[in-house]
């Protein structure tokens, strides 16, 4: 293990139960609640609640245009948030396929937003959907998934990865130049116990946040896995969901913890991959 509890941070306090966070162009850190809140951090100890979009706020991830999306259990669609406050539905279906559990989206630089529908929790039932700018969707993968969770792309934008909480392993996912899966692998696997965030750091490490064990994982070019964090008693990282890189330097990894009330910060001194929204 790389990090100490002493080594993470109590970021900010008071949040409802987050359970994912996002850093927009500016450096400004967003998150969401339970019970729809949607925050904004513009400094360490200061949360500012911009609306409540109701239901149950999940992933968030901003467009190339620095957009806010953020994917709603209980509403079982995805919506769009302007940094006003105002919101509209972006999705709530694709190709006929009704959305379940949308539960965490990535965009690629062209502006195609893929979203896990992580389906039952107690049967492999999930797929990943791929909609366009216009919220017009396509089911990029239907294998009846054991539960697809936190996404994350290659730098490239050439694979796709997913986090399968039941199975605690990691897809790697070929996205073929027309949009379509191609060839896919386990990509890593023995992340105990249902892994749920992902984030790559600029040298192409897989940094992986599991629910159930209050722990994080890094996970090499390789396929190394070693553990990178672990709180035993689960009051630093209190069932960690998402996490994210962020800070003036990129180089800070945050965790929203859906156990509790805080978004937790470790200077890493890693730079992270750049997202749609931080490409020039």
């Amino acid at each position: 293990m790389e990090i100490s509890v002493d080594q993470i941070e109590i970021y900010a306090d008071g949040l409802d139960h987050p359970e994912d966070l996002a850093f927009d162009r500016e450096g400004v850190l967003w998150a969401g609640g339970e019970l729809g809140q949607v925050y904004r951090l513009p400094e360490r100890g200061r949360v500012e609640m911009v609306t409540s979009v109701g239901g149950f706020c999940l992933g968030l991830t901003f467009s190339a245009a620095d957009e806010l999306y953020i994917c709603n259990a209980k509403l079982a669609c995805v919506i769009k948030v302007e940094k006003n406050g105002r919101s509209k539905l972006f999705a709530d279906s694709a190709e006929g396929h009704k959305l379940k559990l949308p539960n965490y989206s990535v965009f690629d630089s062209s502006g195609n937003l893929f979203v896990s529908d992580s389906g039952d929790w107690t049967k492999s039932s999930g797929c990943i959907l791929r909609f366009n700018s216009r919220g017009h969707g396509k089911v990029f993968l239907n294998d009846s998934q054991p539960f697809p969770n936190g996404l994350a792309l290659s730098a490239d934008e050439r694979f796709l990865f997913v986090a399968r909480s039941h199975t605690d392993d990691v897809l790697k996912i070929e996205i073929r130049e027309d949009g379509s899966a191609g060839d896919r692998e386990v990509y890593a696997t023995g992340l105990e116990r249902v892994p749920d965030g992902l984030a790559f750091d600029a040298a192409g490490n897989l940094y992986v946040s599991c629910y159930a064990s209050d722990n994080i994982y890094r996970v090499s070019p390789e396929h190394e896995v070693k553990l990178l964090a672990y709180d035993r008693a689960g009051t630093a990282l209190a069932r960690p969901t998402n996490i994210a890189f962020g800070g003036p330097g990129n180089n800070e990894l945050y965790v929203a913890n859906l156990g509790r009330w805080h978004i937790s910060r470790i200077k890493l001194g890693i730079k992270g991959q750049l997202l749609a929204n931080q490409k020039k």
